[in-house]
């Protein structure tokens, strides 16, 4: 005779519980927990599995709104002895002597963005969040279903527990099992390009210049981080077709660091590889709707774009910064923090700017990633024209590092 199912263990009630506890997940919790809300945080790894892994090459974006986030959030100084700093971006086109540059002192004597790695950044949210007394992890386990009432919703999972909260966010990443759950439907296609990331070690310093180089397979973008054991290390984000892409990605060491010296150059000096390398398929999606009764996206789970201006993860960072700000702006009032009204707005805040973003990285994309003659020459004349005009060249500087638009007030470098 089969046994009784084991009853579900009932938790004590959270205001949010986060299914998903990577970059995303962890910074909003830490942002909630902040300012007064109790958080549990539910997911399937554990601290040490994150904390002890190998390096996997992954490197991350941190616009200059970004890091302003985390500096409020106290995290930053723990991020910084593992963050490049991008002083000055150089943007070129194939072989065409025109090319656009962004020099940080046309617009405040501070980086325009750091190259951070994103172990450093999770070390660093581990460490103010495993301890904190308003969060709660729930480790190797997952969501597996929830019941949204009129009062809250009950989250279960995947080890018997019910988790009583007022709003479930899912923050578990592109391919996110809680999106399609809820049944919120997606835009989505692929570019046929694969990206290839590595970490370059090259002969002279990088003098903290990131370098964006468009190629007829994709662009090629060479990102400053810190010295390490006296070697010079860039963090190399590769675009390529992805035909072209499996047969480098099945190179030896010899012949994978040939390819990349063909695309790098030799400005740098020599350049060799350390460490391994990683490819991911590139494509796009992006939710039609970002809620749902007592149950939000953020994050990957959301959208997810071509690498092209290395905004994806600070997409997910605004997305944190606007959905904090509404629910401790509500908590504060006596408002409901999951309801429709709350989440209504927090939804109109992202979807537009997500969309703008997205249509703004895959126009690039197509128009950048390819070697027509006409588009090619139309190409350099642009860059070389946006370089010589300060304004307009200040406005494109101040989008890449995320200053534009209406601010959530962490991203301004305020508390909330």
């Amino acid at each position: 005779m089969p046994s009784a199912p084991k009853p579900a263990q009932s938790e004590e009630a959270v205001d949010l519980a986060i299914a998903g506890g990577g970059l995303v997940g962890a910074t909003l919790a830490l942002a909630a927990a902040r300012n007064g809300l109790s958080v549990a945080v539910i997911d399937q790894g554990h601290p040490g599995d994150y904390l002890n892994a190998a390096y996997d090459g992954r490197s991350s974006a941190i616009a200059y709104s970004s890091h302003r986030m985390f500096r409020i959030l106290d995290v930053w100084d723990d991020m910084l002895s593992d963050a490049g700093e991008i002083r000055d971006i150089r943007i070129t086109d194939g072989a065409s002597p025109l090319y656009l540059h962004y020099d940080h002192r046309d617009v405040r004597d501070e980086p325009l963005g750091w190259i951070v790695e994103n172990q450093a950044i999770r070390r660093a949210l581990l460490g103010a969040t495993l301890n904190h007394p308003r969060i709660r992890w729930h480790h190797g386990t997952s969501v597996t279903s929830w019941q949204a009432e009129p009062a809250g919703v009950s989250v279960s999972t995947a080890d018997d527990r019910q988790i009583p909260a007022s709003l479930l966010v899912a923050a578990d990443g592109r391919n996110s099992r809680l999106r399609t759950l809820a049944r919120i439907r997606t835009s989505e296609w692929t570019y046929r390009q694969t990206g290839i990331v590595c970490t370059a070690v090259h002969e002279h310093p990088h003098d903290n210049v990131a370098h964006e180089r468009f190629l007829p397979g994709g662009p090629f973008a060479i990102l400053p981080l810190p010295d390490r054991d006296g070697r010079h290390r860039s963090s190399i984000v590769w675009t390529e077709r992805s035909d072209m892409a499996a047969a480098i990605m099945q190179l030896d060491q010899a012949g994978f660091e040939a390819e990349l010296r063909t695309r790098f150059g030799d400005f740098m000096g020599r350049v060799t590889t350390e460490g391994g390398r990683w490819s991911w398929p590139l494509g796009v999606v992006h939710a039609e709707k970002y809620v749902a009764p007592r149950f939000v996206l953020a994050g990957d789970a959301a959208h997810g774009i071509h690498p092209i201006a290395g905004q994806g993860f600070n997409m997910g960072l605004r997305d944190v910064a606007a959905l904090a700000e509404e629910l401790v702006n509500a908590r504060r009032v006596g408002l409901d923090i999951g309801g429709a009204d709350v989440l209504a707005r927090y939804q109109r805040w992202r979807h537009f700017d997500n969309t703008a973003m997205l249509g703004v990285t895959d126009l690039l994309n197509r128009l950048f990633s390819n070697d027509i003659p006409p588009v090619r020459l139309a190409r350099g004349l642009g860059l070389a024209a946006v370089n010589r005009l300060p304004g307009l060249k200040r406005l494109f500087m101040h989008h890449a590092m995320g200053t534009t638009g209406e601010l959530p007030r962490l991203l301004a470098g305020e508390p909330i």
